[in-house]
Parts: structure tokens; sequence; C-alpha cells
């Protein structure tokens, strides 16, 4: 999704709820449904912002996007149902589980032990769950 490819007539709500389906699909709309009975102005805010701004720019792929936030995500170590959702996203971006395992090891350098185990940890559960999917499927 490029900034180009973005409709002008297009709201920020639904160029977000498209992005969001996109990138997150099912982990991403679980969020937001999550939130519905709660908080539902923040469902909007995460729909705008984030996906409906941000991820619809131009300037980076929706993968490269990914990789950061993953990095992101699991430098705070405070973060592991986001990093679930993102590790998710990159899979769905085209990520493989192999460079997700990479940009989660190289936290260590930059984060710490504590943080990049967590995130592979997050990451082996991710994996797990999704190849758990695709057998019930097969």
């Amino acid at each position: 999704m490029t900034q180009q490819s973005r409709n002008v007539a297009e709201s920020r709500l639904e160029r977000g709820k498209r992005a969001l389906a996109e990138i997150d699909g099912q982990a991403g709309h679980n969020v937001i449904a999550a939130l519905a009975d709660i908080a539902p102005d923040f469902a909007t805010y995460v729909l705008e912002f984030p996906f409906g701004d941000i991820y619809s720019r131009g300037g980076l792929g929706l993968r490269e996007r990914e990789i950061a936030t993953i990095a992101a995500l699991s430098a705070m170590g405070n973060a592991a149902p986001q990093l679930k959702v993102h590790i998710e996203a990159g899979l769905n971006v085209g990520l493989s589980q192999d460079e997700i395992v990479e940009i989660l090891m190289q936290m260590a350098v930059y984060a710490g032990f504590p943080a990049a185990l967590n995130g592979l940890f997050a990451a082996k559960d991710v994996f797990e769950q999704r190849k758990s999917a695709l057998q019930g499927v097969a």
C-alpha cells in the first residue's frame, strides 16, 4: 500500500480497516473486537492512526514496517500480546520464520537477552499455532 495508491475519497477509518485486514488479518480484527465493549473509541483510534495513517504511507513497504514493529515490540519487553499479533502480521506480509527469528536474536544485542528470549518464545507460540491451524485445514 503506497501513498500514491491511497484513495483520497477513502476516510482514515476505511483506509485503516483495509490495512488492518491486509496486515493482521483475523488477529487484528480480534483486537478491535475485544475493545468494542470497553473502549470503542480507542478501537477507532487504532484503526485511524497506526493503520489508516502510518501503515498506509509510502516510503516503506509493509514487510519493512513489520520488521521495525517486531523489533520495537520485542525490545520493549512488556508487549507480548502485541508482539504475537505482529509476528503473525510479519508472516502475512512475507517474512519467513527464519527472518523473524533473526530479528528477535538481533534484539539480544540492543535490548538484552531477556527481551530476545521473550520474543523468541512469543514467536515459537505463533509458529506452533499457525502450524496447528494449517494442519487443521489440510
